[in-house]
């Protein structure tokens, strides 16, 4: 995780590397230029299908493509470090990886702020966005190309217990990921958020060290929580998103007509992405059913109430733009 302690070194770090790019031509040399993307994601999940199908073949014109996956080059949670150091051109980076140096960003990782697929898409290309892609810039040198669909994030529990309210919540162990902003969304959601490795989780619902875990549909099966787990809470509490970023250097060297080929690349991988993810999301409804778990949908009202006015009246919100939430609720 990167950390926030060193941020004013860093961004001071970063400033100067960008000042001195800024001093380099702008256009590259006849030669392919080189796009290393880091990720720690796999190459058969949906934002590495989407690259690979479609982003690659959509820059080979100009750019040898270079995906790494299962965090092979650089490691989860450094890849904007090396991005912004000048050591990697491209990654994908979630709204909880950018408030570690931008609190604002927090704003996306609150609970029913993007309502689904769409809005989300509506959120990115909105005059509101402006704001947060230029402090992106500014402060990592990294440029958000797009957003990537990764399904809505559900409850899903090792227990019989039927969940309707947060407060049937209480008490239950849910693995969160252990950064501030997502604890913080378990504690919103009512559960006692278990910060635990992404890699630990299927032993520890095996072995009930946890109650439960949250991810979109796709990511249960993939990695086959429903055979340790009993139900499916269907609260949408989070539409989850990769951005896919570049670095603002490499992106500046590029030509005008070598930049609306990357972006309508980037922008074609994450509606592929999308589209999939979407279909898949519905399909597995029925997949999990048949491998005998219960799957409902709560009070989501009830939950929407409690999780919205926790996070307004947090310390988070306090560093999220004026009138920021008011413009995404009215998309």
């Amino acid at each position: 995780m990167i950390k926030r302690f060193s941020r004013r070194v860093f961004v001071s770090a970063v400033t100067s590397i960008l000042v001195a790019g800024s001093l380099v031509s702008t256009s590259y040399a006849a030669d392919n230029i080189k796009l290393r993307f880091s990720s720690s994601g796999s190459a058969t999940g949906e934002i590495g299908k989407a690259m690979i199908a479609k982003f690659g073949p959509g820059v080979s014109g100009f750019a040898d493509f270079e995906p790494h996956f299962d965090s092979t080059l650089f490691k989860q949670g450094t890849e904007l470090e090396a991005i912004a150091r000048g050591n990697l051109e491209m990654s994908k980076a979630s709204a909880q990886e950018l408030a570690e140096f931008m609190p604002e960003f927090s704003i996306f990782t609150a609970g029913y702020v993007h309502r689904d697929a769409a809005h989300q898409v509506s959120v990115f290309n909105a005059p509101v966005m402006d704001q947060f892609k230029a402090l992106a810039e500014d402060t990592l040198g990294v440029k958000l190309l797009t957003v990537m669909y990764l399904g809505r994030r559900q409850v899903n529990l090792r227990t019989d217990k039927k969940i309707m309210t947060p407060e049937d919540l209480k008490g239950v162990n849910l693995r969160m990921p252990g950064t501030e902003a997502w604890q913080f969304l378990g504690k919103t959601l009512g559960a006692n958020p278990t910060p635990m490795a992404f890699a630990e989780v299927y032993t520890a619902l095996q072995t009930g060290a946890i109650d439960g875990q949250d991810n979109p549909l796709p990511t249960v099966v993939d990695k086959k929580f429903y055979e340790v787990t009993k139900q499916i809470v269907l609260t949408s509490h989070l539409v989850d998103l990769n951005y896919i970023a570049i670095s603002k250097k490499v992106w500046g060297k590029l030509s005008a007509d070598q930049q609306k080929q990357l972006q309508a690349a980037a922008d074609s991988a994450a509606e592929f992405g999308r589209a999939n993810q979407l279909k898949k999301e519905e399909e597995l409804v029925s997949f999990l059913k048949k491998q005998g778990l219960k799957i409902y949908e709560p009070n989501q009202d009830a939950f929407r109430k409690r999780v919205q006015g926790m996070y307004l009246k947090s310390e988070m919100a306090k560093s999220w733009p004026k009138g920021a939430i008011e413009q995404i609720n009215a998309l």
